[in-house]
């Protein structure tokens, strides 16, 4: 029997109770979640094992766990059902194009900014599309992409994104933002080497917005070697416009944050920089089995034409 052969007896099933299983290591709790007995889910493990001739789980009356097969077939079995899923869905789509569900993530520096606009868009131009959203950081969107769990996402880039696809879609600027009551705020057409980094707060780790203000500082930061900065991080955004706003230092936010007026009714300006400025790229990803969608057509539409709209009246101003 060829490969092919023996890749026609697989059953997409018995791939779920693995991934599942594998997942939770309870098997009481994966069958609970694959909404089957638990004798049922054993069964279509065996079967799974016995069709590729390997053991995947090491079993005794205490604990499950993956063997050293299993952790290398794990990924596989992941993508199998992700292309699965998009094998579905495009089907669907192209029987009834611009229906059903679109799941979309974006990262917390981008959600409550852009996609208020982009889902009037779509409910307006997409009455029949279904749009879910989910926030979190890039690290866990691009993992749940990679399993299937969402269908695109919005991030910031720079970002390695793998084998996934991606789509620019503009460049914003980062703006810098201080207390009314600080020095720096008496001073306009700030130059990022002018600053001083000591005072720099920034977001906490697993942040993108972080790793690009460290970025771009890093292209013409002069301080002395081992010299920190500030050794004030913030969770969220409004934390760190408290802190900014206590004057214990400054910061810097996209440029979409601060027009859509996240700094109204606190002490803090913001102000651009002077050429050049930082910036951070958006850009749409999704799997590449998932590219041609028709949904994710549209939504790749819907987002440069917001872009359009945003250039087309876009003007640079001190907000403060």
């Amino acid at each position: 029997m060829n490969s092919n052969q023996m890749a026609a007896n697989l059953s997409l099933k018995q791939l779920h109770y693995f991934v599942t299983l594998a997942d939770t290591l309870h098997f009481t709790q994966a069958a609970a979640n694959c909404f089957v007995t638990q004798s049922t889910l054993s069964g279509g493990v065996r079967e799974l094992e016995k069709q590729v001739g390997v053991s995947l789980f090491e079993r005794d009356n205490k604990r499950v766990m993956l063997t050293s097969a299993g952790e290398a077939l794990r990924p596989l079995a992941i993508d199998l059902l992700s292309t699965a899923g998009d094998f579905l869905q495009l089907g669907s789509a192209l029987a009834t194009p611009l229906q059903g569900r679109l799941t979309l993530g974006a990262i917390p520096t981008i959600a409550p900014f852009l996609l208020p606009k982009l889902m009037r868009e779509a409910r307006s131009r997409f009455p029949n599309l279904r749009v879910l959203l989910h926030e979190a950081q890039t690290h866990e969107l691009l993992a749940a992409l990679e399993a299937g769990r969402i269908d695109a996402a919005l991030i910031a880039t720079p970002m390695a994104v793998g084998r996934l696809a991606e789509l620019p879609v503009y460049e914003e600027e980062m703006w810098l933002i201080a207390s009314k009551s600080d020095a720096m705020a008496q001073q306009k057409a700030w130059k990022l080497k002018d600053l001083d980094f000591s005072r720099l707060m920034l977001l906490g780790e697993g942040h993108c917005l972080r790793d690009h203000a460290l970025a771009a500082c890093a292209q013409v930061r002069r301080q002395p070697r081992g010299e920190a900065y500030a050794d004030i991080e913030a969770s969220s955004l409004p934390t760190l416009i408290q802190m900014v706003e206590a004057g214990l230092g400054f910061s810097m936010l996209p440029e979409m944050a601060v027009k859509a007026g996240l700094l109204n009714g606190t002490d803090v300006i913001a102000q651009p920089f002077s050429a050049p400025p930082p910036k951070r790229g958006i850009s749409l990803v999704t799997r590449s089995t998932f590219q041609t969608h028709p949904n994710f057509e549209a939504l790749a539409s819907l987002c440069k034409a917001l872009v359009r709209k945003k250039t087309n009246g876009a003007r640079r101003s001190r907000i403060g």
